[in-house]
């Protein structure tokens, strides 16, 4: 059983071991303060912008779904895809392995461990269980993945399918990721040819969570609000839980649609743009009732490429109005940093 050998003291529980012990309360480190503890009812009227790809092929629809594209990453920072290309067996595939690998026993899942940021794969719980002030209601298994045959050989080998459910998901999200990346930036006036060759060469992290069910998820939350730090981040949830913030700070939940995708842009999109698209905040809100497992494929440029906002977005009208970042400096940043309490973002843009 899970929980074995684990006692008080230990600085490690995940919440896959506090589930299966039926604990009728969440520990007091999982309590948020008042302030910060999540609305799970919320206004569900508004329409979050859904995107078919498939219309990008066809020279008569290209354009007006390029300005909802558009619309949606100056408004949200946020869109839902359709028609993305990935079949739908290898979605159930890549969730199917993310519930085998929890299901394991802790001491199997206990090799990966590691509080270390940089390392290239490990199993935690929270944000960073070795640092963190307050913990969230989340295991996970982090992973880089692209190119793969750089990394898979370092993946689980146990469950015996994980690598390649898991490998078959990550290589085509990668592809999906490059088709994204060509929109955005021609809806942005870029030349998607200047930034190719970086794009292909970049980082993809996988992020595996699983958010078990929670006996009070009003206290408590499954991730604090957050921004991410790359490109895009690619998202497939086995059930409603995500909710983003719009451009008035209003949480909106995010609807739970079978075989789509959601798409959050990252900190590196808002340089980019300088701040003519913003990277969407967002949180996982928790269910008494059911677990969730998301699935978050998060691309940035190459782990020591500088991005600064692009030059023909700069003018007089329009500063600069970011320093220049890498993957590498928010991995740094988060090192000493808690992100619950300030963004990394925040710490680059420059004061007006």
């Amino acid at each position: 059983m899970e929980g074995e050998g684990e006692c008080s003291d230990n600085p490690f529980t995940s919440v896959m071991t506090l589930t299966k012990m039926r604990v009728p309360h969440v520990p007091q480190r999982y309590v948020l303060p008042p302030s910060q503890r999540p609305t799970l009812t919320l206004d569900l009227t508004t329409t979050l912008p859904i995107v078919d790809l498939s219309t990008l092929h066809h020279a008569s629809q290209r354009s007006l779904t390029l300005d909802t594209i558009q619309g949606a990453c100056k408004e949200l920072g946020f869109f839902q895809v359709v028609n993305h290309g990935i079949p739908l067996p290898v979605i159930h595939d890549a969730l199917a392995a993310a519930t085998e690998f929890f299901n394991l026993s802790l001491e199997e899942k206990m090799t990966l461990l590691s509080d270390n940021v940089h390392n290239p794969v490990r199993y935690g719980t929270s944000l960073n269980h070795a640092s963190d002030k307050v913990h969230y209601w989340r295991d996970f298994i982090k992973h880089y993945s692209h190119p793969i045959s750089d990394w898979i050989h370092l993946w689980p080998s146990n469950p015996p399918s994980y690598k390649d459910k898991m490998g078959n998901y990550a290589k085509a999200v990668q592809v999906l990721h490059k088709q994204l990346m060509e929109a955005i930036l021609e809806t942005l006036g870029l030349n998607f040819g200047n930034l190719q060759k970086e794009i292909e060469e970049g980082n993809q992290l996988m992020a595996i969570n699983c958010y078990p069910a929670c006996p009070e998820p009003d206290l408590t939350l499954g991730m604090p609000p957050h921004s991410d730090y790359g490109t895009l981040t690619v998202l497939l949830q086995s059930g409603p839980g995500l909710q983003l913030q719009d451009n008035k700070k209003k949480w909106l939940s995010v609807p739970f649609v079978e075989g789509a995708l959601l798409v959050q842009l990252g900190d590196q999109i808002e340089v980019m743009s300088n701040g003519q698209y913003k990277s969407v905040v967002h949180q996982v809100t928790l269910s008494a009732e059911n677990k969730r497992l998301s699935i978050a494929s998060l691309h940035s440029l190459p782990i020591n490429k500088k991005i600064g906002p692009a030059p023909e977005l700069v003018d007089e009208q329009h500063p600069v109005s970011y320093n220049e970042f890498s993957f590498r400096d928010f991995l740094d940043y988060i090192s000493s940093n808690d992100i619950a309490d300030k963004r990394f973002i925040d710490s680059i843009k420059k004061s007006v």
